[in-house]
C-alpha cells in the first residue's frame, strides 16, 4: 500500500464529470512483421500480464480516506480482471484516419472508473484505408490517470512493455503477485489524523528549506535580473469545457525541426513551441480573435531521476513561455521563444523544482476537492484570468523501432486532458527520426480540429523556407562558393496538405 503524493492527488480533485484527468498515447503497428503476420487479441492480454511488474500502477487501485481527510492510498486489487481493462474494437469500413481520430476522441473523453485499476488499453483493428500506413495495421490506444503516472515514466513503461526487436523477450524479475490487506475505515481515519499532527512540522521543515530560495528569487526579480511569468490573454481555448474531445495528430522530420532550431541557436522544444504558435495564431486570426497580447504556453519539466523512470507517479514542475503569437514573421517570432524559453527556465530554476513540487503536499485534500467542485460548478473558468492559453509538452521517445508482440510499431501520438481553464493540449513525442505533435482539445472549442492540424503544417513549413533562406547566404561565402550556389537546383513548393475526406489526407504529414 502506498499514499498518493500532494501532487498526484491534485489530479485526483481537478476532475469532474466534464474533465477526466487521464493521459494516453496511440500507436500504429504492423502485424506483417510478426509470426505468422498476425497478432492475436488472447496474446497481447498475456504479454501485459507477464510484464505488470514493470508496471505497478496495472494492478492498483485507489482507497479514498473518509470524509477526503488525507490524500488517498494505491492498494493492489484482489478482484483486478485484465480482461475488463483490455478492450477490443474494430473501425467500420472504410477504415480511414478520420474514423480513427473519431473512435480516440470518444474513448479519451470517457472518465475511468475508480472502483478498478485506472488504466484501459484498447486494441484498434479496421486500419484499411489510412494513407501512409500498410492495410491490415491496428492501433493500440492506451489511457493511464495521471495521478498513477507522468510522461516520462508512461515512456519508459511502454518500453519495457515492448520490445527492441520482433521477437518477443522474457523479462526478468517477475514477482509473485499478492493483494493488499485493504485497511478499514477506522483505520484510514487514524492514519489521517497521525499527518494531520506531523503536517505542521514538515511545512515549517519545508519553509525553512524554501525560503532562502524564494527571497533570492524575489530579490532578483526586483533588480530586474529574473523575468516574471508574462500576463495571459483570455482565449476560446480558457473557458468552461464540455464532455466531447477531438484528437488529431501530425508528423515532421525531425532533421529538417533540428535545422530550425539550429537555425535559431534554440532547442528542439523552441522549435515546437514555434510551430504551435504559428498555427496559433492563424487560427485565432481566422477566427478573429487573436488577442493583442502573446499567448502563453503551460510547459511541464521532468524532473525524474533517470534511474527511476518506470517507477509511478508524477515528478513535473512547469514553466510559462510567451508564444510570441503578436509578432507575424515567423523567424521572428522562433526568436523570440527561443529568448523567452530561456528566461522562463532561468525562473523555474530560481524558485526550485523540489519546492515547487513539494508544495503540493500541504494543500489540504477536502480543500482541494471543494475548490475543484465549487469552480466548476459556478463556471469560474469563464471569468477569472487563466494562467496559461495551452499546454505544450515534449517527452523524447525511442530513436529506435520496437515491437509489440512481434508487430513494428509505425507511428504515435499523446493525448493530454483538458479541464475548465484550458481546453487545448498539445502532446508532443519523437520516435525514430519523427516528431509527431497529437493534439486533444474540447470539441466546442474546436470544432475543426483537421483543420488545425493543417495550420500546424503551414506553421512548420514557413519555419523551413526561413532556415533555408537564412542558410543559403551562408553558403555563398566566395565567389567561387557562390557561382556553386548559383547552379544549385531550387527546391520545388511544398505540396499543400490534402484534406482527410475520402482518406488521402496522409498520417504522416510534411515527412516526404
Amino acid at each position: 500500500m502506498q499514499q498518493t503524493s500532494g501532487l498526484d492527488a491534485a489530479f485526483l480533485f481537478m476532475e469532474t464529470p466534464n474533465a477526466p484527468m487521464h493521459i494516453a498515447s496511440v500507436g500504429i503497428f504492423d502485424p506483417s512483421t510478426a509470426p505468422g503476420g498476425s497478432v492475436r487479441f488472447k496474446r497481447i492480454i498475456q504479454t501485459v500480464m507477464e510484464r505488470a511488474h514493470v508496471a505497478p500502477y496495472l494492478r492498483q487501485r485507489l482507497v479514498e480516506v473518509p470524509f477526503n481527510a488525507d490524500f488517498p492510498y494505491w492498494v493492489r486489487d484482489e478482484s483486478f480482471d485484465p480482461e475488463f481493462h483490455i478492450r477490443h474494437v474494430a473501425l467500420p469500413k472504410p477504415g480511414d484516419w478520420r474514423q480513427l481520430c473519431i473512435q480516440i476522441a470518444r474513448l479519451h473523453a470517457r472518465t475511468l472508473d475508480r472502483a478498478r485499476p485506472l488504466w484501459e488499453l484498447y486494441v484498434i483493428e479496421g486500419l484499411d484505408n489510412v494513407a501512409g500506413i500498410p492495410p491490415g495495421c491496428f492501433a493500440l490506444f492506451a489511457k493511464i490517470h495521471h495521478a498513477a503516472i507522468d510522461g516520462a515514466s508512461s515512456q519508459a513503461i511502454a518500453t519495457a512493455l515492448c520490445d527492441p526487436t520482433p521477437e518477443v523477450r522474457q523479462i526478468e524479475g517477475a514477482e509473485q503477485w499478492q493483494a493488499d490487506s485493504v485497511p478499514s475505515a477506522f483505520e484510514l481515519t487514524a492514519m489521517a489524523i497521525e499527518h494531520s499532527v506531523t503536517r505542521p512540522l514538515r511545512y515549517l521543515e519545508f519553509l525553512q528549506e524554501s525560503v532562502p530560495t524564494w527571497t533570492k528569487a524575489i530579490e532578483a526579480a526586483i533588480s530586474g535580473a529574473l523575468t516574471l511569468p508574462p500576463s495571459v490573454p483570455r482565449t476560446r481555448f480558457n473557458g468552461t469545457v464540455s464532455p466531447h474531445r477531438v484528437f488529431e495528430g501530425v508528423t515532421f522530420p525531425l532533421e529538417k525541426i533540428k535545422q530550425i532550431k539550429n537555425d535559431a541557436g534554440g532547442t528542439v522544444n523552441d522549435a515546437v513551441l514555434a510551430i504551435c504558435a504559428g498555427a496559433l495564431r492563424k487560427y485565432l486570426l481566422e477566427k478573429d480573435e487573436l488577442p493583442d497580447i502573446s499567448l502563453v504556453s503551460m510547459c511541464p519539466i521532468n524532473v525524474r531521476d533517470p534511474s527511476v523512470a518506470a517507477v509511478g507517479g508524477n515528478q513535473v514542475v512547469s514553466m510559462s513561455v510567451p508564444l510570441h503569437t503578436d509578432i507575424a514573421d515567423p523567424r521572428e517570432r522562433l526568436q523570440a521563444i527561443c529568448a523567452s524559453t530561456r528566461e522562463a527556465k532561468e525562473y523555474t530554476n530560481a524558485i526550485g523544482a523540489k519546492s515547487m513540487m513539494a508544495m503540493a503536499d500541504f494543500i489540504p485534500m477536502e480543500l482541494g476537492i471543494l475548490g475543484s467542485r465549487v469552480a466548476a460548478e459556478q463556471g469560474l473558468a469563464n471569468f477569472v484570468t487563466p494562467s496559461f492559453n495551452t499546454v505544450i509538452t515534449n517527452v523524447p521517445g525511442s530513436p529506435v523501432p520496437f515491437y509489440s508482440n512481434g508487430a513494428k510499431h509505425i507511428r504515435g501520438w499523446g493525448l493530454g486532458p483538458c479541464a475548465d481553464g484550458n481546453g487545448l493540449f498539445h502532446a508532443v513525442g519523437s520516435y525514430c527520426g519523427e516528431l509527431n505533435i497529437g493534439v486533444t482539445c474540447c470539441r466546442v472549442m474546436m470544432p475543426d480540429p483537421a483543420h488545425y492540424a493543417e495550420l500546424l503544417e503551414e506553421s512548420f513549413a514557413e519555419l523551413e523556407v526561413a532556415s533555408r533562406k537564412k542558410a543559403a547566404p551562408a553558403k555563398a561565402t566566395s565567389k567561387r562558393g557562390a557561382r556553386k550556389a548559383a547552379h544549385q537546383p531550387k527546391a520545388g513548393p511544398r505540396k499543400k496538405p490534402v484534406g482527410k475526406t475520402g482518406g488521402k489526407r496522409s498520417v504522416a504529414r510534411g515527412t516526404t
